[in-house]
């Protein structure tokens, strides 16, 4: 095929594919599915070889958030029946995380529900950043807290966290569509304002909350733009009780092609596999080890993951191997100083509809154990 040939010289070059190029890598047949994930594997391993970085995400503090996203069990107003608890202290977000990093997790995510942290939010995180990074030598820490205000960003960055996540989720133009209580823009203020802090910038998106190829091909292109080194590729989890409940529209093959299209455009970037794989991937989810170089190991914020030593398994069963704490993720030139976006983003295309697969609420297990509660944690 022709278009994944142009793709991989692309890919190999870091070239920005065009919009047309995207939207027929999301309108490719699933008899070609193969073929676009072999020659999308071609560029994750150009750049990241068989490493597999593992992620472990440790839930500061669920629900009650004064935000409206659509997608989000934590939202107002939201009845999906999830843990609810308030801070941990830094001594148990500490323990949660040297679970997983026990694991094999390089990266610990920090999460919190809310707009955004306070100042005195920012300290108690600080304090959490210093309790892992005492106890978990060469781990790192990502802290995803919300929007941030100036100078919170530096502070985080002095107290030892390594990078900071706040996802884009979905293009401009239908942004509005999911969230009414902050726009678009405030999310990319904070990936901006995180990067010139000194922070590596990981920013991703959700897939399958009823946009359009043209809509994940904006906010992919948009993330190009805004060169974070870590793209997570979520995919949603129709909590019942959401807005959003209803929203059963991924197939495999489709998210399949969701990822490759990610990797074709962040041809060297971190593309992190994350939440709602195992439920809308299921057993093809070693397949994406061949276009994602990064997961989340164990349970999500408000969802069980699948069990920690099967992750392991699949990751050692599809030939690829983890990532050690003394391995570099990002290429050596993302490292030195980062790569400006470069290529130009023509024109659009109209892609084939992707049919719909039925409600499968059954693999949407709420989260019981690990952190905010007295069971061990799924690492």
């Amino acid at each position: 095929m022709d278009l994944l040939k142009t793709l991989v010289d692309k890919g190999l070059r870091r070239e920005l594919p065009t919009r047309d190029e995207a939207l027929a890598v999301l309108a490719t047949s699933d008899d070609d599915l193969l073929d676009v994930v072999a020659a999308a594997g071609r560029v994750r391993r150009q750049w990241f070889g068989r490493r597999v970085k593992l992620n472990y995400l440790v839930n500061l503090k669920s629900g009650l958030c004064p935000e409206d996203c659509s997608y989000c069990s934590q939202r107002l107003g939201s009845e999906a029946e999830i843990l609810k608890y308030t801070w941990l202290k830094p001594e148990d977000a500490s323990k949660a995380a040297a679970a997983g990093v026990a694991g094999g997790a390089k990266r610990v995510c920090l999460v919190a529900s809310g707009r955004g942290p306070t100042d005195r939010d920012v300290d108690r995180v600080s304090q959490t950043i210093e309790a892992i990074k005492e106890t978990n030598e060469g781990v790192e820490v990502c802290a995803c807290l919300g929007l941030l205000s100036d100078g919170q960003a530096e502070r985080l960055r002095a107290a030892g966290a390594d990078a900071y996540n706040h996802n884009l989720n979905t293009s401009e133009g239908t942004y509005g569509d999911i969230t009414s209580t902050h726009t678009y823009a405030d999310r990319v203020d904070t990936v901006q304002k995180a990067h010139a802090a000194g922070l590596s910038a990981c920013s991703g998106l959700i897939a399958g909350m009823g946009e359009s190829d043209e809509d994940l091909v904006d906010v992919v292109f948009a993330l190009r733009e805004l060169d974070p080194d870590s793209v997570p590729v979520n995919f949603l989890i129709p909590f019942e009780g959401t807005p959003l409940a209803k929203e059963w529209n991924l197939t495999p093959q489709r998210a399949l092609r969701i990822l490759a299209m990610v990797r074709f455009v962040c041809p060297d970037v971190e593309v992190r596999l994350a939440g709602g794989r195992e439920v809308h991937l299921r057993s093809l989810q070693p397949l994406a080890l061949h276009l994602a170089n990064s997961i989340f190991l164990g349970d999500y914020l408000t969802s069980e993951g699948q069990a920690g030593q099967a992750d392991l398994d699949m990751i050692a069963d599809a030939g690829f191997e983890v990532e050690g704490t003394d391995q570099v993720t990002l290429p050596e030139h993302r490292v030195e100083g980062g790569c400006a976006p470069c290529g130009d983003s023509g024109g659009s295309a109209c892609a084939t509809p992707e049919p719909r697969t039925e409600a499968r609420t059954d693999l949407v297990a709420m989260r019981r154990r690990g952190a905010g509660t007295d069971l061990a944690p799924n690492a």
